[in-house]
């Protein structure tokens, strides 16, 4: 079973240990040190990362990074989503599953989720990968998810963009045929861009045909939290 990425800026490393080193917080317990943490550490994330990638970066990781709350109602959202991220990896061991912020990235390389060549046709290889995912979707209600479809760069690029665009809906439209509620689906093609190995070799090729997912918390689950956190 692969392991599940955590993502950290190491700045809040720093941080941590400033707030354990100040002589008034040795005297609080270690959930009031960690919603203190907490609040600071989703701050900088917020700030840094939000701004600066969620709103122009490219696929999952911008997505996922452009929705931090912070502080302690970010605190209890991280906590939901360690824990789908772990049924995540339970229930599908090929994924690759990346705790980043407050949310999940998951990856589904060509062994997890397959389209017959130049097709958007899910293959039953695929499909069956998909229902392995179901469960766990159905059982986090309270997410969004954007669908990313990728290509390799062979052939032209607005060909490829095209493609992205249909094999990513083909999997919305699958997971929906599930009865998964499609408001909380949306996708994207990213055609050629972002790509996670060369693309001058068939296994490179092979990596960067993939479907991404960006796992975050919908409004309801953000309100959920804030007052379980007392805001």
């Amino acid at each position: 079973m692969k392991k599940i990425t955590i993502h950290i800026l190491m700045g809040m490393l720093s941080i941590g240990s400033l707030f354990t080193s100040c002589e008034s917080v040795k005297n609080t317990n270690k959930t009031q040190r960690g919603a203190a943490i907490g609040a600071v550490a989703g701050g900088v994330l917020g700030a840094v990362l939000g701004n600066n990638i969620g709103k122009g970066g490219n696929g999952a990781i911008g997505a996922v990074l452009g929705g931090v709350i912070g502080g302690v109602a970010g605190g209890v959202i991280g906590n939901k989503m360690d824990k789908q991220a772990r049924e995540i990896q339970t229930a599908l061991p090929g994924a690759q599953v990346e705790r980043v912020g407050e949310g999940i990235k998951l990856t589904l390389g060509e062994n997890s989720v397959r389209f017959d060549t130049n097709k958007s046709t899910l293959t039953s290889t695929a499909k069956a990968n998909l229902d392995k995912l179901v469960p766990v979707f159905q059982s986090y209600a309270d997410t969004n998810i954007v669908i990313y479809g990728y290509t390799d760069s062979t052939g032209k690029v607005e060909y490829n963009q095209t493609l992205s665009e249909q094999r990513s809906a083909s999997v919305k439209e699958y997971l929906a045929s599930k009865g998964l509620n499609t408001v909380r689906f949306s996708t994207t093609g990213m055609g050629i861009a972002d790509p996670v190995a060369t693309n001058d070799t068939p296994e490179g090729r092979s990596q960067n045909r993939r479907v991404e997912f960006a796992i975050t918390a919908n409004e309801k689950m953000v309100e959920d939290a804030k007052k379980q956190a007392g805001n």
